[in-house]
């Protein structure tokens, strides 16, 4: 396991870099993938990033500019916030045994990395990639930007539960940069369109609750997203909507794909192990989030299959 300054070391004697980020990408992904773009662009290094057809429109401002070309033959394959083999996205199969430097903070890092760099104890992966730009001298406002936004989004602006001081201190010191921290906070926590609106409505209609309602689950069924011509964009973040409702501390996203799966994200408070709930359909992530999907069930059995598995791990089951 290599320290932050090791990882600097390595950094700066390769060169012709190819970053991977993690299907469903979310804000710690993608600011991680571009932060560490453009600093190792500032040290004079070729870098790209794989580029990822999911990319929602929040984010997409971020990345652009970033996307490798299709013939572009990397020498060094680096992935952020990226745990697992299973989270690859379908163009980076064939980069699964190539990953030169994993970059994560995932408890369930699954070590595919050549060499890794993790650290659970981290909120964010965006307070690594911090530590390694300033160990790259490469703290500019290109940078800071996407790692601001990063940290901030991967941690509810700074509300879940494995917050430290250390995560603030790293939001501070990238706000000293100059950056406009303030319209980033507006347009990821303070800003949704109609149809979020609209959905956030009917799904707050239709929550079910168990486990003397502590347990919450939230259900997105195809129907309802051709229903109000949902967006990517429309459903970025939902798994922190039931974590809303008073009285709750397991909070149960289910939302259904294409091909009949259902993803699944989990968010807990200290009662119930989100990690050990998700590691039971082959999934994972952190303590208090975590994720998985399930494939094969019906929308009533795979409810029941999720809030089962929650209250077998539930501290007081």
């Amino acid at each position: 396991m290599l320290t932050v300054r090791e990882v600097a070391e390595f950094l700066r004697a390769h060169d012709n870099y190819l970053i991977l980020t993690h299907k469903s990408p979310d804000g710690d992904t993608l600011g991680c993938a571009a932060a560490l773009c453009h600093m190792l662009r500032g040290a004079g290094k070729t870098a790209w990033l794989l580029k990822n057809d999911e990319v929602v429109a929040f984010y997409a401002p971020y990345v652009e500019g970033l996307w490798a070309a299709d013939d572009y033959a990397p020498e060094t394959v680096v992935s952020v916030d990226l745990a697992a083999l299973g989270l690859f996205p379908k163009n980076a199969e064939p980069y699964r045994d190539r990953v030169d430097l994993a970059i994560d903070h995932h408890p369930s890092y699954e070590g595919f990395g050549k060499r890794s760099c993790v650290h659970p104890e981290c909120a964010a992966c965006g307070e690594i990639l911090y530590e390694i730009a300033v160990e790259l001298g490469q703290v500019t406002k290109e940078v800071a930007l996407p790692l601001y936004v990063a940290v901030a989004t991967d941690t509810g602006c700074f509300v879940y539960t494995n917050v430290t001081a250390n995560t603030h201190r790293v939001a501070a010191a990238l706000i000293d940069t100059g950056i406009d921290f303030r319209a980033a906070n507006k347009r990821h926590f303070r800003t949704k369109t109609k149809k979020r609106l609209a959905l956030e409505a009917r799904l707050f209609e239709t929550m079910e609750f168990f486990d003397d309602e502590r347990i919450v689950v939230v259900q997105l069924p195809l129907s309802l997203q051709k229903e109000l011509a949902l967006t990517e964009n429309d459903t970025d973040d939902l798994s922190a909507l039931g974590g809303l409702v008073e009285g709750t501390d397991c909070s149960i996203t289910m939302k259904e794909k294409e091909s009949g799966e259902w993803k699944i994200s989990v968010r807990t408070g200290a009662r119930v192990n989100a990690t050990k709930v998700c590691e039971k359909f082959g999934g994972g992530g952190h303590k208090a989030a975590s994720g998985c999907v399930i494939k094969g069930l019906t929308q009533e059995e795979t409810k029941r299959a999720i809030v089962a598995a929650a209250m077998e791990v539930a501290e007081d089951a």
